[in-house]
């Protein structure tokens, strides 16, 4: 049985492959250059602009799950299992805080309905632990931990909830809603980001009230970013931390997951979004390998900003279990993430579970120190800083220009650090890398997409003159910062 299943499954991923490439073949070529200018003019809300600038935030998934040792509990747990020891919030904010990070987030209630907040709607929750004897509320340690580390506060609320018999009403999204203002009216207002999974049970239907969610958050922090199953940030399509090779921030609407609501980016606008089906397929998959080239832009009736988010786990699962204890990321599978995530115009959103005492292992704090550190060792010294810059004037239909930097003399570098100002769009479709070696200019290395920032990594060189060459992009390009480094590893 499970043999035939798999064929069957195999089958039908041939079968989509072959309807995705067919309707590349089709539409290829059908570039409209008013409609990609007009991608390069969108712009995020202040809000998602705030977020962006963070690059690095933490997750901490904390729950039943951390004493069942399950990764999706089922709703039918005991709550008194749960029970920490040692709950130190403050430890796992300042661990984070050490490593760069600037905001965490906390699984206040996953898939199970169990509530690390003393909820009055549910008795699935804290309050019916054994941990301080139902006296406790680790959202309330939680909030409290970040604001007296300065590090901006994330909530994490699944939709799906496999205790709540109302699940699969429309009763349900009154019982969810209530406890979206729960949260603010007793640890808000100054909830930066609040995430909703996109995580939906197989069985049992629910039509959720997006809408009114959204509306809420609105009501409650105008400035609070709404992701992954939300109109501010998107899922960037995997659960290793890794962002596409062409990133773009701007996506055509319906680049919307379908089950949801989204917010046309206007004051106080929100409305359906009913992507085409065989689009979809094709174009807006979260696994496609590009969602903003120019025959998606060409093909949108609107284009809107939408930056990725990458999460991942420093270990396989994303609740705590002992035997995982082995298995924490190593410092070089980080930075690798690290690169492919913020330097590739992306945020990283990086899970460290704390485990059963209420503390993050040792481990995970020792690696989350050392990650922290190598990133401060290789960005500190900008071998840029103070360089003479000259720029070229777009020219043609691709806006080609160049920019010259004269470092002074010559100094070694390997690494670049390069971001647009994203604040008037996201422009730049190819750039190339070029050094002056006595008598003319060498090219280094050559990418695509910049964004917020761009990292690239290549073999030592020693130059005075270093040049960006934008090789295309879709207006006048806004390059804001560039940084030459040079590191030892890594």
């Amino acid at each position: 049985m499970k043999k035939t299943v798999l064929l069957s499954v195999l089958a039908f991923a041939v079968l989509v492959t072959a309807c995705n490439l067919k309707v590349w073949e089709d539409r290829k070529g059908e570039v409209d250059m008013a409609k990609v200018k007009a991608a390069a003019m969108v712009t995020p809300h202040p809000r998602q602009l705030a977020w962006q600038q963070l690059e690095l935030t933490a997750f901490f998934h904390f729950g039943i799950n951390t004493f069942t040792g399950n990764e999706w509990g089922d709703g039918k747990e005991d709550p008194k299992l749960f029970n920490p020891t040692q709950l130190d919030c403050r430890q796992w904010v300042k661990s984070v805080k050490a490593a760069g990070f600037k905001l965490a987030i906390l699984t206040a209630k996953h898939h199970d309905g169990f509530c690390l907040w003393p909820s009055a709607y549910t008795d699935h929750d804290v309050a019916s632990s054994s941990y301080k004897n139902g006296k406790g509320d680790i959202v309330k340690e939680f909030v409290d931990a970040c604001r007296a580390e300065g590090i901006k506060i994330g909530i994490y609320l699944s939709p799906w909830d496999r205790h709540e018999k109302t699940y699969g009403r429309e009763a349900y999204n009154d019982y969810f809603d209530n406890q979206i203002r729960e949260i603010f009216d007793n640890y808000g207002p100054d909830i930066a980001e609040f995430w909703f999974d996109g995580a939906v049970d197989s069985e049992i239907k629910q039509m959720y009230d997006w809408n009114r969610f959204y509306k809420t958050i609105r009501e409650k922090n105008p400035d609070c970013v709404i992701a992954v199953s939300g109109p501010d940030v998107r899922w960037v399509g995997n659960e290793s931390g890794l962002a596409r090779e062409s990133e773009w921030s701007v996506v055509p609407a319906s680049a919307k997951n379908q089950n949801q609501i989204a917010s046309d980016f206007e004051e106080g606008g929100f409305h359906y979004t009913k992507p085409d089906k065989e689009i979809q397929m094709y174009r807006y998959d979260s696994a496609s390998e590009d969602l903003g080239d120019r025959v998606s832009v060409s093909q949108a009736e609107k284009t809107i900003w939408y930056p990725a988010e990458c999460d991942t786990s420093i270990r396989p699962g994303w609740f705590y279990h002992e035997n995982q204890d082995i298995q924490v990321k190593s410092l070089a599978k980080l930075m690798d993430i690290y690169y492919k995530s913020v330097g590739r115009n992306s945020v990283l959103l990086l899970n460290i579970p704390p485990d059963k005492r209420g503390l993050l292992h040792e481990k995970d704090v020792e690696r989350l120190k050392e990650f922290g550190d190598t990133i401060r060792e290789i960005f500190s010294d900008n071998k840029a800083a103070g360089a003479v810059r000259t720029e070229t004037k777009p020219t043609g239909d691709n806006y080609e220009m160049t920019i010259e930097l004269d470092l002074g003399s010559k100094k070694s570098f390997n690494r670049l650090s390069i971001g647009e100002n994203i604040q008037n769009g996201q422009r730049v479709e190819k750039f190339a890398l070029e050094v002056w070696n006595g008598y003319k200019w060498k090219e280094v290395e050559r990418s695509t997409t910049i964004g917020y920032k761009r990292l690239l990594k290549f073999p030592r060189q020693k130059a005075q003159k270093v040049r960006i060459r934008i090789v295309q992009a879709r207006y006048n390009p806004e390059i804001s910062s560039i940084g030459l480094y040079n590191s030892s590893w890594y």
